[in-house]
Formats: C-alpha cells, sequence, structure tokens
C-alpha cells in the first residue's frame, strides 16, 4: 500500500484543528468535546481524501458528510426548562466536518481562515456576549408560589416592573389556600439581581424558582 505525505500531513492538520476546537468545547463542558470533535475532524478528512483517491466526485462526499454531522448534531440539541441549549456545539460540529473536507480537498486557505473564525466566535464572541449583551438584557424564568390573597399576583407583577424588568406572564394556578404563578423577565443582570435579593427575603412566597 501506498502512502502520500501529504495525505498524512492534511490528517495530522485535520486531528490539531479538531484538537483545538474540541479542547474549548470540553473546557466549557459542553456535550460535545476533544475526543468527539477530533474524529469528527479527521473523518471528514478521511472520507474527503478518499473519495479523490478512488476517483469519485468530492462534492457527493462532502454532501454526504454533511447529511452525516446533521444527524449528529441533531443528537445533542435538547431542551432544558424553558429554553433551548446545544445550539452552539451543534454548530461547532457542523463547521469542524467543513474544515476536515476543506483540509482533505488542499484548500489551506480556507482552512486556516475559518479555523480562526470559528474560534473568535467560540472564545472572543463568547466573552463579548456575557460581559455586554447578556449584562445588559437578559430572560430569566421566575416561579413563585404563596398563600392566596386578592391580587396576590398581580402584586409581583408590579413589583417586576418596579424593577424596570419587562414582563411576560406564563402558567398561574390555584391549590387551596395556595397561588402560584410563572414568568419570564427581561431586563439587566442588575436588575435581576436585586429583584432576586427581594423575593428570597419576601416572608409571603412559600416557594421560588429562579
Amino acid at each position: 500500500m501506498e502512502f502520500y505525505s501529504e495525505e498524512i500531513i492534511k490528517l495530522l492538520i485535520s486531528f490539531a484543528a479538531g484538537a483545538v476546537i474540541g479542547f474549548e468545547r470540553e473546557y466549557r463542558s459542553k456535550p460535545a468535546g476533544l475526543r468527539t470533535l477530533i474524529l469528527i475532524s479527521l473523518g471528514s478528512t478521511l472520507f474527503t481524501i478518499i473519495s479523490i483517491r478512488i476517483g469519485g466526485d468530492p462534492s457527493r462526499i462532502a454532501a454526504n458528510v454533511v447529511t452525516g454531522i446533521g444527524f449528529l448534531g441533531g443528537g445533542i440539541i435538547f431542551r432544558e426548562a424553558d429554553r433551548i441549549v446545544g445550539t452552539t456545539t451543534a454548530a461547532t460540529i457542523w463547521v469542524t466536518a467543513a474544515l476536515g473536507v476543506c483540509v482533505g480537498s488542499g484548500h489551506y486557505d480556507l482552512t486556516v481562515v475559518c479555523f480562526f473564525l470559528l474560534l473568535f466566535s467560540l472564545v472572543v464572541m463568547n466573552f463579548v456576549e456575557k460581559k455586554f449583551i447578556n449584562f445588559k438584557n437578559q430572560a430569566r424564568n421566575y416561579r413563585i408560589v404563596s398563600l392566596y390573597h386578592h391580587k396576590m399576583l398581580k402584586h409581583y407583577e408590579e413589583l417586576f416592573e418596579d424593577y424596570g424588568l419587562k414582563v411576560k406572564r406564563g402558567k398561574q394556578n390555584r391549590s387551596g389556600d395556595r397561588i402560584s404563578g410563572s414568568w419570564l423577565l427581561e431586563g439587566s443582570e442588575k436588575e435581576h439581581e436585586k429583584l432576586t435579593k427581594r423575593l428570597l427575603n419576601d416572608p409571603e412566597i412559600i416557594e421560588l424558582d429562579f
């Protein structure tokens, strides 16, 4: 069996790219981590190399890689409480597979540019999102259970508005002498923290989820 040095280099480049991206996901304790992204990058590169060797149509291999990765990425997207999680990691898997195809087909210029843009998105933009966007505006779910009083839940909605938070009313329920309400509140992190402190010290509240 004949080995080509360029193909070995491609596999090594693919391994390194997958390892760096996987390390970032592993560090943040995401579902797809170091080994997973290494294997995705290597597999995409290997399929592309094989398609070139046997004289097949590389575009068909790329299309099949995208289809297969779609199933893999979809498996790590799930619902947690009232939000969807795993979409960023699924998208990272998708782009990592594309990087593997780029390496396998010898388009190193696209590989380098996309690799650094991907890292920029995962590292720098994550910092920007947390520091500037989520700090200024974030959505949190609150659930309050208290003894039933007339307009008790309305009282809390007015309290939320006093803290400058946008209120979206959710499910409300009365059971015996207790009443519960759920809300999605949007506002700055500072106001959320003030409200949480106020609610934790409210003697009328029996249960509080936030």
